[in-house]
């Protein structure tokens, strides 16, 4: 493995993942400190904190969670880099907003320890080789069709997939087995699947917009990651009646699980590049469902 110099990564990436024409959005994080970049407070895509010239192991990991991060910093390890999907820690609640930024003092001990962080949100979302809706589609062992779920004007985050299985049951089977744990269906349609195909957006897909593309297209799976309908979330409860009037079963597989495998593909991703590289596996959480 080799030691390469931490511009040339980061510059890698941008190019490899064309953020300078993707958009993002954690402005809700706090940037009243100096450890954040200047870039990321207003592009709010790729480098988080710049504390290392050279990185010489990169850790993926799907949200930074405190405990996670500990784990780095336990192993007294300096020049490594910290490559998340989330620039937040996550933590499922009914109540009041589930992300939560990493404390100053983990980032102060970050800078000492040369720790950089790098965070690639919607780029990751976006359709590609390694992108979280491909790189679930392809654990499931599904062959994927086309891209679908357009996010914006620039990207798309889903996949339409096609598959043997019949039923809705069975299909459920395969990603409970998949994830590693309970999931859940929503049983709105049928209970065989129509025309072998199904849409998955994974993540926090359950949003109108990607409901009514679904039913457009005249599937009746859809499976994403955080589906739970709160009551004070609109959008999420707007997303059920529209699947429900169409007749789309949904199948929630919490955001952690459906997002995982591909940070677990960039691992690699990185190795390609020659650098030693793991995935850190965080904690799913089945309020999302």
């Amino acid at each position: 493995m080799i030691i390469i110099k931490a511009v040339e990564l980061y510059n890698k990436l941008a190019l490899e993942f064309d953020i300078k024409n993707i958009d993002d959005d954690w402005s809700f994080m706090n940037f009243d400190n100096d450890f954040i970049t200047p870039e990321f407070k207003t592009k709010y895509i790729g480098l988080v904190l710049d504390n290392a010239k050279e990185i010489n192991k990169v850790y993926t990991t799907t949200f930074p969670d405190k405990y996670i991060i500990k784990q780095i910093i336990d192993k007294d390890e300096k020049d490594v880099l910290i490559f998340s999907h989330h620039a937040m820690e996550y933590i499922a609640s009914d109540e009041g907003f589930p992300f939560h930024d990493i404390p100053l003092s983990y980032m102060e001990e970050m800078k000492n320890r040369r720790i950089s962080f790098y965070v690639l949100h919607s780029p990751l979302d976006n359709y590609s080789e390694y992108s979280t809706s491909v790189s679930f589609a392809k654990a499931l062992g599904l062959e994927i069709v086309e891209p679908f779920c357009k996010y914006d004007d620039k990207i798309k985050v889903g996949v339409i997939c096609k598959t043997s299985l019949k039923s809705i049951e069975e299909t459920k089977e395969l990603v409970k087995k998949t994830v590693g744990h309970d999931v859940k269906l929503y049983d709105y349609g049928e209970s065989e699947l129509k025309d072998g195909l199904v849409a998955i957006a994974a993540g926090g897909g359950s949003y109108p917009f990607v409901a009514s593309e679904v039913a457009e297209l005249g599937i009746n799976l859809y499976i994403t990651g955080f589906t739970k309908p709160l009551k004070h979330f609109e959008p999420a409860l707007e997303f059920h009646r529209i699947a429900k009037d169409n007749l789309i079963n949904v199948i929630g597989a919490t955001h952690y699980s459906t997002e995982k495998f591909a940070c677990m593909s960039m691992v690699n991703y990185f190795k390609k590049l020659g650098i030693e590289a793991e995935f850190l596996e965080g904690k799913n959480y089945l309020e999302d469902l």
